[in-house]
């Protein structure tokens, strides 16, 4: 099985897609292997004054966003058409541990597809629910380190620093699971049913304030629109492998 699955913010070593490049801000870049476990379990989830327990199964999530990277790599090995901001995102060395941003729906599902022969394994985007999960752990917490807001662990609007962050800059602010930047940078796509057309975002980014950055906060988005605050982070069914292209 392809690199190492933990469930807590010990690194993993190695990985079969470590990518042989290094940014000018965090060292080596994360592997597209590089997940963490969300235990099955039921779990609070939902706005405040409309939580409810849910069950959620097991299910592996990147632990962090995918980066510009890992874009290029799918980019270079597919031709996916994405938008010009987005291509040239990917291709600037100094953003290259940055989240990759302004993918429609469709592109992220396609990244997902690519990463799924890639790994051999049935490579997704999380739900909502396992998303709200892997950032709220069983406590219930509003924001992924705890229950007291902290500019210092994400990148918000209070930070001030108006960009995206290297994916790996706020340690600090990871979850009970270990994902990393589940408040803050970019939101990410989840693989809620569409309602009236519509999908789903979560995680805010870094124009959003405290309110917006609570992990319980859906939004919906136009799954046509790529924007540049708007990126993905993968899903993996666990035990279950799919075969090599």
């Amino acid at each position: 099985m392809p690199g190492t699955v933990t469930g807590g913010p010990t690194r993993p070593q190695g990985g079969e897609l470590a990518v042989a490049a290094f940014s000018s801000g965090t060292g080596r870049l994360p592997d597209l292997d590089d997940v963490v476990g969300v235990a099955a379990g039921r779990y609070r989830l939902g706005e405040p004054g409309e939580e409810c327990a849910v069950e959620v199964g097991a299910v592996l999530v990147g632990r962090y966003p995918v980066t510009n990277a890992q874009l290029r790599a799918f980019v270079d090995a597919t031709g996916e058409p994405v938008a010009v901001q987005a291509a040239r995102r990917a291709r600037d060395p100094h953003l290259a541990d940055h989240p990759a941003t302004g993918l429609t729906f469709a592109e992220a599902e396609a990244f997902c597809a690519w990463a799924a022969a890639e790994l051999a394994r049935p490579v997704r985007l999380p739900t909502g629910g396992e998303w709200e999960a892997a950032a709220r752990g069983h406590d219930g917490r509003p924001w992924p380190w705890g229950h007291v807001f902290d500019p210092d662990r994400c990148a918000c609007a209070e930070a001030g620093v108006g960009r995206t962050a290297p994916v790996t800059s706020h340690r600090s602010g990871a979850s009970p699971c270990g994902a990393e930047q589940l408040a803050g940078n970019v939101w990410e796509w989840v693989a809620d049913p569409p309602v009236e057309g519509w999908r789903a975002v979560r995680g805010g980014s870094y124009l959003d304030h405290e309110w917006g950055l609570r992990a319980s906060r859906s939004l919906p988005a136009d799954p046509a629109r790529a924007t540049p605050t708007t990126g993905l982070r993968i899903a993996i069914d666990p035990d279950r492998h799919t075969p090599r292209r």
